[in-house]
């Protein structure tokens, strides 16, 4: 590794700087932008402004026959000094530029990070021209700096240096981490256009919609079946979703099972995916990922009665009935994911009268109930049913749980599922 401080008008003559493809698209908003703007002005009576970290990846390219110096962490904001660079170049266009023109030149396939390069253009450019004077171009070009660490190792040494950055508070997604850690596993040269293929397809989804697919239903499945609280999920949960490398040496018995269906079905079949096992890191979790958002979306798209109702019924809107239809869902995900559409419809009725019983039993929900409830903590809970599920070996072992029966109920504005609840006996009044 090495480390070293550069201004900005050196890395924007370094030429073979470019951004892999397993990098996420340009993401910044205009508000990044003023932001960044702001800090600049602001700071150009200051001898120099550290703008932040660039953390690079160096090695040789052996098809273009040169080094290639990859942009591990730092991409949005070296884009966008970039961006102020062409737009300073655009507004002056003179001599005093000759020795600022910068050499960098990205190409970009991906739409989001080409929608984002031309609404921040046009707000840059409105600044440069508004804002800049000869003081700030100069501040801008010798002043502001950043420090640059080059990293010598292969790509997962790289990814690794990433991965730790990121987990010590800069402000990423538990998701975005997860991605950087399953791309390291791939490390693999062979396998480059496959990585972008995957980095695709993962860009694809909504950042919020990923977010909540793993917050709300992968974490709270994996740690409910195993019996471990799931209220919140953060950067220091990311290992729930790191398994096994199917590359490494050491073949532990557990993992036989796992590496033997990994290597067979490559090509052949889908992967037998199970939200409790252990995974298999790189190329399987991004499948899986993919798997289980699709299982998410048809159990939401269903036309079962019950599953109209959760969301229709007059207090459905509340914060606390929204944890209750999050643990339904989570209960018949689950179910799903161990038996599929067999006996959906009971599963249905069984899971629906076991979740929406605690929101009977509470005048008021909150995270801690729906945790404490899975995980079979008194006072409200008599069944611990993701741990059921998980030793099912039939759906009736599932189907045939005996299931509380209330006497009475305390919540208001559930008259629609006060109603199902009497008509098959689980309410007595």
């Amino acid at each position: 590794m090495e480390a070293s401080v550069i201004t900005v008008k050196k890395l924007l003559t370094i030429d073979n700087l470019q951004i892999p493809v397993y990098q996420r698209p340009y993401k910044w908003t205009n508000k990044n932008v003023n932001q960044l703007i702001d800090d600049i002005i602001s700071h150009t009576e200051k001898t120099a402004y550290r703008l932040g970290t660039l953390v690079i990846h160096q090695h040789f390219d052996t098809k273009k026959g040169k080094i290639i110096l990859d942009i591990i962490d730092g991409q949005q904001r070296i884009l966008t000094l970039t961006l102020i660079a062409i737009a300073i170049e655009n507004y002056l266009k003179d001599d005093r530029l000759i020795e600022y023109n910068h050499k960098i030149d990205f190409s970009f396939t991906n739409n989001i990070s080409k929608a984002n390069i031309q609404n921040n253009y046009k707000a840059i450019k409105k600044r440069v021209e508004e804002e800049f004077d000869e003081k700030t171009i100069s501040f801008f070009y010798n002043k502001c700096k950043l420090v640059q660490i080059i990293l010598f190792d292969n790509v997962s040494e790289a990814f690794q240096f990433f991965d730790s950055q990121n987990t010590r508070g800069k402000e990423l997604e538990p998701h975005d981490l997860l991605k950087a850690f399953h791309l390291r596993e791939m490390d693999n040269s062979s396998k480059k256009e496959e990585m972008k293929k995957i980095v695709e397809r993962w860009e694809a989804m909504d950042t919020e919609k990923l977010s909540k697919l793993f917050a709300l239903y992968l974490f709270r499945i994996r740690n409910w079946s195993k019996g471990y609280s799931a209220r919140y999920f953060t950067k220091n949960d990311i290992n729930v979703f790191k398994g096994i490398n199917p590359d490494i040496k050491e073949y532990y018995p557990f993992a036989k099972i796992f590496r033997i269906a990994h290597d067979y079905i490559e090509n052949r079949l889908d992967y037998p995916f199970q939200l409790d096992q252990t995974i298999i890191n790189g190329k399987r979790f991004f499948e899986m990922i993919a798997y289980y958002d699709k299982i998410i979306e048809d159990i939401k798209n269903n036309k079962d009665d019950k599953l109209n109702i959760i969301k229709k019924y007059e207090g459905s809107y509340r914060t606390g009935d929204k944890y209750i239809r999050n643990l339904f869902y989570c209960g018949l995900i689950y179910y799903v994911d161990r038996f599929g559409d067999k006996d959906l419809s009971k599963a249905i009725d069984k899971i629906f009268f076991w979740a929406y019983t605690l929101r009977l039993k509470l005048q008021s929900v909150g995270l801690d109930s729906i945790d404490n409830y899975a995980l079979n903590k008194p006072p409200h809970s008599q069944i611990q049913l993701f741990k059921e599920i998980r030793e099912a070996t039939r759906p009736n072992d599932i189907l045939n749980i005996k299931l509380e029966i209330l006497k009475e109920k305390y919540s208001t504005k559930t008259k629609e599922i006060d109603k199902i609840f009497k008509e098959k006996g689980y309410l007595l009044k």
